[in-house]
C-alpha cells in the first residue's frame, strides 16, 4: 500500500469550482512575476525525445523512460522525465543572449514513481533555463537567484489570499541556505529526508544546496544525474507545509556543468560511456552557454499555495485503490 498521509479534521478550504479558479490564478500570477523576475520568454517544449538522444534527464539513474517505437523515423523515443538537458541545447539554437532565458511547460511519466501525497506518475512543472557568464558560476549568484524565486512564490501566495480570504497558509520569505554536508554534520543518524524534516520544522524555507557528490559518511544526500547540474552549484528550495506537518520541496535546481565539471562528474558517476552522445559531446567542446536553471512543480506550487492535504486534488492522475478508498473517507477529495 502506497503511503498517504491523513492530516486530522482535514476539510478543502475551497469548494470544487474555486479550487479550480484558484489553480488557475496561482498559475497565472507564478508566470507572470517568474518570467519577468528572471527575464524568461516562452517556448514549446517536446513531450518525448530520441532515446539515442542523450537529452532525456535519467534522475536518480534507476527510472525507466516510457518508450515506444517510431516506425516513420527507425528510431526508439523516450516520454521525458524533465527538460534539463534540452533546455540548453534550445538557448543556442534559439539564439538567446546573456542574462537570457526560457521557460517552459514540462509534462512527463514516471512511472516507476513511488504514490503519496506529493508523488504522482504525472509530472508537471515549469522548465526553466538562462544564459550566464563564466564569472556568474559562484555560490552568491546561486543564492540571489534563489531569493529571486522564493520571494516570486510568496508574492503569488499573497495575492491569492487576497482573491480567497479562506486560505490562510503562511509562508516565510527568508531563505535558510545549507549543505548537505552541514545538514548530514546536524543530524548524522537521520536519512536524508528525516534531516530535511528536521531542518525545514525550524527554519520553514530553505535551501539544502550542493546535492549529487558523496559526503563524509560515504553517501551522497541524494541521488542527482551527473550531466546536468555542479553538483557544488546545485540545490533543492523546500517550504514547510503545515497542512501535511512535512517539508516540501518545490524546485530542483542550479549552475550547469561546464566541459570541466562534466568531465570529473562523468567519472565519478561511472558514466564515461555518454561522452560519445550528441549533447555530452557538445558539452564536452565547450560548443553550449554555460546556463543556470531547473524546475518548479506546477501541481506542488498549487497544494502548497491553496492549502491541500494531496497533489491529487490539484492534478489528475492514476492512484492504487487504497490510496482511493482513504482519500475519500478522509474528505480528501482527488480529480
Amino acid at each position: 500500500m502506497n503511503k498517504v498521509i491523513i492530516p486530522q479534521s482535514y476539510r478543502p478550504v475551497l469548494n470544487s469550482y474555486d479550487l479550480q479558479r484558484a489553480i488557475a490564478l496561482t498559475k497565472d500570477i507564478f508566470q507572470q512575476k517568474f518570467t519577468e523576475n528572471l527575464q524568461l520568454k516562452r517556448v514549446s517544449a517536446p513531450l518525448f525525445v530520441k532515446a539515442t538522444s542523450g537529452l532525456n534527464d535519467d534522475l536518480s539513474g534507476k527510472e525507466r523512460a516510457v518508450s515506444f517505437d517510431v516506425p516513420a523515423i527507425g528510431d526508439d523515443a523516450h516520454v521525458v522525465h524533465s527538460l534539463a538537458k534540452w533546455k540548453r541545447l534550445a538557448l543556442q539554437k534559439y539564439g538567446f543572449s546573456l542574462h537570457e532565458g526560457l521557460y517552459t511547460d514540462m509534462n512527463a511519466i514516471r512511472r516507476d514513481e513511488e504514490l503519496d501525497n506529493l508523488h504522482s506518475i504525472y509530472v508537471d512543472q515549469w522548465d526553466w533555463e538562462r544564459i550566464i557568464s563564466k564569472e556568474d558560476r559562484t555560490e552568491q549568484y546561486l543564492k540571489e537567484t534563489v531569493r529571486s524565486i522564493v520571494n516570486v512564490i510568496c508574492d503569488a501566495s499573497e495575492t491569492l489570499k487576497k482573491e480567497f480570504p479562506q486560505i490562510t497558509v503562511t509562508l516565510k520569505r527568508e531563505v535558510s541556505f545549507i549543505t548537505t554536508q552541514e545538514l548530514e554534520d546536524l543530524y548524522p543518524d537521520e536519512t536524508p529526508e528525516q534531516r530535511e524534516h528536521l531542518y525545514l520544522k525550524e527554519h520553514k524555507t530553505a535551501f539544502i544546496m550542493k546535492i549529487g557528490d558523496k559526503l563524509r559518511s560515504g553517501k551522497p544526500h541524494g541521488n542527482r544525474a551527473p550531466d546536468y547540474d555542479d553538483w557544488q552549484l546545485n540545490g533543492d528550495i523546500l517550504f514547510w507545509d503545515d497542512v501535511l506537518d512535512i517539508a516540501i520541496e518545490l524546485s530542483s535546481m542550479g549552475i550547469r556543468v561546464d566541459p570541466e565539471t562534466l568531465d570529473k562528474q562523468l567519472t565519478k558517476a561511472n558514466c564515461e560511456n555518454r561522452r560519445s552522445l550528441p549533447f555530452h559531446k557538445l558539452l564536452l567542446e565547450n560548443k553550449l552557454p554555460l546556463t543556470i536553471g531547473g524546475g518548479i512543480g506546477q501541481s506542488r506550487l498549487c497544494m502548497l499555495l491553496i492549502g491541500c492535504a494531496h497533489v491529487g486534488e490539484v492534478q489528475t492522475s492514476l492512484w492504487d485503490e487504497d490510496t482511493l478508498r482513504i482519500c475519500a473517507e478522509n474528505n480528501i477529495p482527488l480529480l
